[in-house]
């Protein structure tokens, strides 16, 4: 288990306050799981107080001693209610807020309203655009956690490739899959920051089953088990000459990386065959527009464009009318981080440290899916770099 540098809490606490000057605001309180781990160093039940100058106080209810343990920061306090807040401020030497950014995205509205009455003269608004721009810029602390999330993932795909067979179900190749990962570290959450957005682990699923569409916003949907959760691994059994698709979220210390590769009993279909080189023409064109400095949807339209080009306008990122506006994601804590390679984002631009994943598939409905997946990250000196390494050659079993 590794614990959080204080130098990387620092660095980051210092960053969100700039933007926070910038935004005119007194100070942010986070309470958000992603973003407490994130700033704090672990997710004890609480929430941070940044203000605008000087140190941020964790004020934690439960677990106290365990967060005092886990968190670089100087300042972490027990707190036991919302009414002892204004007094932690005045014995570190606070005043009162008067304009307080909070998680407005993710934070419920009856929390909200909790905390007003501890500020009733604050104004609010949303700290979350701040919170998203300070967690998109990677450091090296973090690119490193992410190549072990890569290692990790790269051999569930190689463990794929050893107990796929006919006749098994998908969830049957989940779970081994599941158990790799388990093994290798892996958490089983993986964290999606919008509203009733959930994942585990992945989406493993074979044949027509892989064309299914469901209520996330994801190419792929999958059938499930049941309506409860209608995505992902169903009962369905693998067969031959179908694709199989393995699109796996890697964690190892809090941090993800996603990677899709397609496997396949006897081969798949020549229309098949034909989309996945076809996608990863679409991962190239990406790699040659991905450069600092280039708006985000710019490297969307570059790459839906050459996917209409080339015969996809009503499959590509989903079957007709279940089709997602994006190609990329970034990826970190969530697995739905800025930067977004996305319709409509025009005025923000890749930057150096950003990491994203990028995923362009294909659906043909009754038929099945097919694509590829990687996760990227722009260095300071040498351009876009891959972070996931499995071979990226169809699997012919």
């Amino acid at each position: 288990m590794r614990i959080t540098p204080r130098e990387e809490l620092d660095y980051r606490i210092s960053r969100l306050q700039t933007y926070m000057a910038g935004a005119g605001l007194d100070a942010v309180i986070i309470v958000q799981n992603a973003d407490l781990f994130y700033f704090t160093g672990t997710i004890q039940s609480g929430n941070l107080y940044v203000p605008v100058e000087g140190d941020p106080i964790y004020m934690v209810r439960k677990e106290h001693s365990r967060a005092r343990m886990e968190s670089g920061l100087k300042l972490v306090v027990p707190f036991s209610s919302m009414k002892n807040i204004p007094g932690i401020l005045a014995d570190h030497g606070y005043s009162l807020p008067a304009r307080i950014g909070m998680e407005l995205d993710v934070v419920p509205v009856a929390f909200f309203e909790r905390y007003r009455a501890v500020f009733p003269n604050a104004d609010f608004s949303d700290a979350t655009p701040l919170i998203r721009r300070v967690r998109m810029i990677k450091s090296k602390y973090e690119i490193h956690l992410l190549q072990d999330a890569a290692v990790q993932v790269d051999k569930v795909h190689r463990r794929a490739m050893e107990v796929i067979r006919e006749g098994m179900t998908d969830l049957e190749l989940a779970a081994e899959l599941e158990f790799t990962a388990r093994k290798e570290g892996h958490q089983g959450l993986v964290r999606m920051r919008s509203f009733n957005s959930e994942l585990f682990y992945a989406h493993i699923f074979s044949g027509t089953d892989t064309a299914v569409p469901a209520y996330v916003d994801t190419p792929l949907g999958g059938l499930g088990l049941n309506p409860s959760f209608g995505q992902g691994a169903g009962l369905k059994r693998i067969e031959r000459n179908e694709p199989i698709i393995v699109d796996f979220a890697g964690c190892v210390d809090g941090y993800l990386v996603d990677q899709t590769r397609v496997l396949a009993i006897g081969g798949i279909s020549d229309r098949l065959r034909r989309a996945y080189d076809d996608m990863i023409r679409v991962q190239e064109r990406m790699i040659t527009l991905a450069l600092p400095g280039t708006p985000w949807g710019d490297v969307y339209e570059g790459c839906r464009t050459l996917a209409e080009e080339l015969g996809y306008a009503d499959s590509f990122m989903g079957s007709r009318g279940a089709q997602v506006s994006f190609i990329g994601h970034g990826i970190g804590i969530e697995i739905d981080e800025y930067p977004f390679i996305a319709r409509g984002f025009s005025e923000m631009v890749l930057e150096p440290g950003m990491v994203f994943a990028f995923e362009p598939k294909v659906v043909f409905p009754g038929e099945g899916a097919i694509g590829i997946e990687n996760t990227f990250y722009i260095s300071n000196y040498e351009g876009l770099k891959q972070l996931t390494f499995s071979d990226q050659e169809l699997v012919i079993l």
